[in-house]
């Protein structure tokens, strides 16, 4: 008899503890800049140089066509879809017209964490659309399930680039100490997660900023302003540095504040600059000089013509450059950084990388064959 009650205990003990991990629904939500716009900024009123470069030659290397993306095909949150199995993550402005439920794409070239220095659609904006894209999946997909697809989703930002410029235009009389502008800037980012948070957001991914003063369009800044020998603007990289040592600390108290917050970073800064460091290593020929655009190295933010200065050139081989305009990385760096992103060692995407997190469930459902065998076997150890 006490051979069979062990045996008993352990049969309960293993079937009733064995946990059964739900497969949850993946769903990818993105928030920030150009980095990730996908198209918001066609349906916005804005200026020339923020509507989102829906015109040629943006979008020609993979959609054929501009799509308002600012490369000339995918970005970074593009290929996480496609390692997550998920298809393009739709710009807020489309989910009439197309699914929301594997997520939606809220940001918004030119934008930024302070309305002040933003002329495109805010970090706060971006959490009141996320808002109404809960309220929307409550209607399609009831309470309980649209709670299990927001608390299983990621959350991908790319913020904090044009604050750190706005503080460095030219002859302007900018208010505030530095110290007291990143304060402004991760108060609003804080406020910003908490409310994603409260939305049911729990996996958080941060890129942090890349080295400013080494894009061809700040390298022409330094030109400006007497610097004749196309080194990087190191005041702008520096305010760069000064967002990225905030950032983890940051992050770090929502984790203690705030039950099931998980967070990683992506050191978009390393390997940004990496790349433009040594070019060949990740295949690229040409890493200070942009594919699209004019002036000393295809600086001035001309490509396509459609902004102030009309002018523009275009390279015949967009493989071989870094940057496709004069600011922002080509598709094959985003792909490129994006693999980094999904299955990165430590020194580049901590503490989790997002193929981790997407495989992470943060709710188990009850399985009811645990629970039938479990009331089996009981009733078998009482006889």
């Amino acid at each position: 008899m006490a051979l069979i009650s062990s045996l008993c205990i352990f049969v309960l003990v293993t079937h009733f503890a064995t946990p059964i991990v739900c497969h949850e629904r993946a769903a990818l939500f993105v928030f920030g800049d150009s980095v990730f716009d996908s198209g918001n900024n066609k349906y916005i009123n804005a200026t020339a140089d923020l509507q989102g470069s829906n015109y040629f030659p943006y979008g020609e290397s993979f959609f054929k066509h501009p799509t308002g993306r600012v490369s000339n095909g995918r970005l970074i949150p593009d290929f996480i879809a496609e390692y997550a199995n998920l298809p393009f993550i739709p710009p807020y402005f489309e989910i009439g017209k197309k699914q929301l439920i594997h997520g939606v794409n809220f940001a918004s070239a030119g934008s930024g964490c302070l309305a002040e220095t933003s002329g495109a659609i805010v970090l706060k904006t971006q959490l009141k659309n996320f808002e109404n894209v809960i309220q929307l999946l409550k209607r399609k997909m009831g309470k309980t399930e649209s709670h299990k697809i927001l608390a299983n989703a990621v959350y991908i930002f790319s913020t904090g680039s044009n604050d750190m410029f706005a503080s460095l235009v030219p002859n302007s009389t900018f208010p505030y100490s530095d110290r007291e502008y990143l304060q402004m800037i991760m108060g609003n980012l804080t406020s910003v997660l908490k409310g994603v948070y409260k939305g049911g957001g729990r996996k958080f991914v941060m890129l942090n900023l890349g080295p400013l003063g080494c894009l061809p369009s700040t390298r022409v800044l330094n030109l400006r302003i007497g610097v004749k020998n196309g080194s990087c603007l190191e005041e702008a990289t520096n305010k760069a540095k000064m967002f990225n040592s905030a950032l983890p600390k940051m992050l770090k108290q929502l984790e203690k504040q705030l039950p099931g917050f998980k967070y990683t970073i992506f050191n978009f800064f390393k390997v940004f600059a990496d790349s433009i460091h040594n070019p060949t290593k990740y295949g690229f020929k040409i890493s200070e000089t942009a594919c699209c655009g004019t002036g000393p190295f295809r600086g001035i933010l001309s490509c396509g013509g459609k902004r102030q200065v009309k002018e523009y050139e275009l390279c015949k081989n967009v493989k071989d450059y870094l940057f496709f305009d004069s600011v922002h990385p080509s598709e094959l760096a985003y792909q490129q950084y994006a693999a980094l992103l999904w299955n990165g060692t430590t020194d580049v995407v901590a503490p989790h990388n997002l193929k981790s997190f997407f495989e992470s469930s943060n709710s188990r459902c009850p399985s009811s064959l645990q629970f039938l065998l479990y009331m089996k076997n009981k009733q078998q150890c009482e006889i």
